[in-house]
């Protein structure tokens, strides 16, 4: 079962705290896991930021909301108790609590600034509000590193040849392989062998070496199983057992599933993993703007 998105988490959190006692957070989100049916897998499901579980991050969210419209209250650190207010709608057996639902309380009004005051809300507001702002932020920075590496790549296409073998060694060595830019620019720059282009040490100490294989391909040019083959031909070859297939382009099915066997390892890198991997490792872009999330350090306000 996926996630259910954060609003779902309201209802059953409130009627999980209609006994009028004082409970946890760990005691409303195992009911709240009881209530939806939720798998293992599912709960072990995490945000982009790899910070926080979706369903613990929702089940918080929901909690905040209900806190905000005055439904709920937390009379010490990780632990919530309803309201006379949160009482009173129950006992109108609502179907859902949402946002909407939410809306007809100031208080929460006030602390939801993203509500359109006065006017219907768009589509595209109509889907934020079924996530949470983390949820928000992250679809946000998808689509940003979406476009960019689409730029990226691009940007890699309108250079000449060799900016793409300087490029090939300025990523592994960020990504901590080579050792120095030197030694894996000498490494990579020697003429090809058989679908060789280049070898570059596995660390700086040279304990291991892999091999590269590098096609600057427009987009639409896929490499096929015959170009991988011919490299992990070479690999066997020449005895080796690590190889990097970089393109700027994309891999066939059949190049996806090719198995040199011999024990060696062949990673397959597109165009798309390429430019992600430059985002990630800082390679051919820099940093704009940054924006910290924070939250309440309860420690600083226990005795």
């Amino acid at each position: 079962m996926v996630v259910p998105e954060f609003q779902a988490f309201m209802l059953p959190t409130l009627q999980s705290l209609n006994n009028q006692k004082d409970q946890s957070t760990h005691e409303i989100t195992q009911k709240l896991k009881d209530f939806f049916k939720m798998s293992d897998e599912d709960l072990r499901e995490k945000l982009p930021s790899g910070g926080q579980t979706v369903f613990n991050n929702r089940a918080s969210w929901a909690r905040t909301y209900l806190k905000k419209a005055g439904l709920i209250e937390s009379p010490a650190r990780a632990k919530f108790r309803i309201t006379e207010l949160g009482i009173a709608v129950l006992l109108k057996n609502p179907q859902r609590i949402d946002n909407r639902f939410l809306s007809r309380f100031p208080e929460f009004n006030k602390f939801h600034y993203t509500l359109v005051r006065g006017k219907e809300q768009t589509k595209e507001q109509e889907v934020n509000e079924k996530k949470t702002p983390e949820e928000v932020m992250a679809d946000a920075y998808d689509v940003i590193k979406a476009s960019l590496a689409q730029d990226l790549i691009t940007k890699i296409l309108e250079q000449p040849p060799d900016f793409f073998e300087r490029l090939v060694v300025d990523l592994l060595v960020r990504m901590g392989y080579g050792g120095s830019v030197a030694d894996a620019g000498k490494a990579i720059g020697r003429v090809g062998d058989e679908g060789i282009d280049g070898i570059i040490k596995e660390d700086p100490l040279g304990l291991g070496a892999i091999y590269i294989q590098a096609k600057r391909w427009i987009p639409n040019h896929n490499v096929g199983p015959e170009t991988v083959q011919q490299f992990g031909g070479a690999l066997i070859g020449q005895k080796a057992t690590k190889g990097i297939f970089i393109t700027t382009s994309s891999f066939t099915k059949a190049a996806l599933n090719y198995n040199p066997g011999n024990n060696v390892k062949l990673v397959l890198i597109d165009g798309v993993q390429l430019a992600e991997l430059m985002i990630d490792n800082n390679v051919g872009v820099h940093t704009i703007d940054q924006y910290e999330v924070k939250k309440i350090d309860d420690d600083y306000f226990t005795e």
